[in-house]
């Protein structure tokens, strides 16, 4: 059963990864995930073949805080599905990414996260990403 106390503490952590994320702020990312975060994604290539990659934090860092300021980007967040048990938590967030003011993919973005004694942190999250059936 979700505590609605809960799921709104799940929301303020992704927001604040979020806002770390369009403000390319490490520091304001980091607060919200744990020690041991583990970054995934999947999607079809061009030939229809599914793909399935890991990514390091330290990179995903990085290549966030290297995007120049001549490039504009967006990660908009379309919907929420988030189920809570104890100290366990999943997140299920539609999203659509802008870059530029031009649409670019969308997809599911699931969080995993765990409540270290008051404090939930994103400890996983896999994305899909894609074109179709975006904008519908």
């Amino acid at each position: 059963m979700i505590e609605s106390s809960s799921e709104e503490e799940i929301k303020q952590v992704i927001a604040t990864f979020f806002d770390g994320f369009h403000k390319q702020d490490s520091s304001i990312i980091k607060s919200v995930v744990a020690d041991r975060i583990v970054l995934q994604t999947t999607g079809k290539d061009r030939e229809g073949k599914t793909r399935f990659r890991e990514d390091k934090f330290s990179n995903f860092l990085a290549s966030i805080c290297s995007i120049p300021d001549s490039i504009s980007f967006e990660e908009k967040l379309t919907a929420f599905s988030i189920q809570v048990d104890r100290t366990m938590a999943n997140a299920w967030v539609g999203y659509e990414f802008w870059m530029n003011g031009q649409f670019s993919h969308c997809g599911i973005n699931s969080f995993q996260l765990v409540d270290f004694d008051g404090n939930w942190k994103i400890i996983y999250l896999i994305d899909t990403r894609g074109r179709a059936g975006c904008l519908d």
